[in-house]
């Protein structure tokens, strides 16, 4: 990565629940982080400070860019500014 790149945003994907034993949602985290280790940590303080009981997390990677279509593009932009942006989405059932 050279001066002018920005670094790549982290994408977290998994579940959350509001109280524990209840329904949960979907769970997309993006931000930015210097390794996966700090992204996780800091995905779920961020997840309990926004009143998750509990969290479960099942994959972590890089996104390739900005995506096509919001809510996503919305929280990319927010990552890349330094936040760290939560998108829940009800889960098939």
């Amino acid at each position: 990565m050279n001066d002018n790149e920005q670094p790549p945003v982290t994408i977290i994907t998994g579940r959350v629940w509001r109280e524990a034993g209840g329904d949960s949602e979907g769970v997309h985290v993006m931000l930015m982080a210097p390794d996966d280790d700090t992204a996780v940590r800091l995905a779920l303080e961020a997840l309990a400070q926004e009143g998750y009981a509990e969290a479960e997390l099942d994959q972590i990677g890089e996104m390739e860019g900005a995506p096509d279509e919001e809510p996503h593009l919305s929280a990319w932009q927010g990552a890349t500014e330094g936040e760290i942006a939560i998108v829940t989405f009800d889960e098939p059932a």
